[in-house]
């Protein structure tokens, strides 16, 4: 049985960190839902130019990603099709992933307001008890934003904030791999195997061997 992840991505700035989780997963071969909300076109196409179409999304998307999606396992489901499989618990999933994770999706997804698919996909993971990771962008945040956080933590979602590691890359750290850090920690905490980033080993002198 066919059992994906869900993949949501918001309208917060930080496509980036969304199309690197997206490589991610279908190179590692997982199967993927992808919702993009109606305000996340927008923000994606104010940054990197691409527009993301109901009609004709498997050309948009791969034109996003920049890959061939023939033989990868994506389905498309609109954001306003609040019917569609992964609004539903007993619609198979691994769990979801929102990134990036705007404050309005975060407060919804809190709050049980459904207001799109992708908030409701959200709920249902996080009452089936599915793995769920939400990846706010945000800074500065309010208390209110705070609030929703802990709410999310409390429901049993993991609270990853896009925060960039240097260690590995250095203070010359291209964008590219501040991105593929933050999307190398999503996957690590979704469970799947990845190479985006060079993993601390300790600092060569600190330790002792027998």
């Amino acid at each position: 049985m066919r059992t994906p992840w869900i993949a949501g991505v918001s309208g917060a700035s930080g496509t980036p960190y969304a199309k690197a989780v997206l490589t991610g997963l279908l190179d590692a071969g997982e199967a993927v839902d992808l919702v993009i909300s109606k305000a996340a076109r927008l923000t994606l196409l104010d940054e990197t130019g691409a527009s993301v179409r109901d009609a004709h999304w498997k050309d948009d998307v791969a034109g996003w990603l920049g890959r061939d999606l023939g033989s990868a396992d994506l389905t498309y489901w609109p954001a306003g099709d609040i019917a569609a499989g992964p609004s539903s618990g007993s619609y198979p999933a691994k769990g979801m992933v929102v990134v990036p994770a705007s404050t309005a999706s975060c407060a919804g997804i809190a709050i049980g307001l459904s207001k799109d698919l992708l908030q409701r996909a959200a709920e249902v993971n996080l009452k089936e008890r599915r793995r769920t990771v939400i990846v706010p962008r945000e800074t500065p945040v309010t208390r209110s934003h705070l609030e929703h956080l802990i709410a999310l933590h409390d429901a049993g979602a993991v609270v990853l904030p896009a925060s960039p590691g240097f260690y590995g890359a250095g203070s010359d750290a291209t964008a590219q791999q501040l991105v593929d850090f933050v999307a190398g920690k999503v996957l690590d905490a979704l469970g799947v195997q990845h190479d985006l980033f060079k993993r601390w080993r300790g600092v060569l002198g600190s330790g002792s061997s027998a």
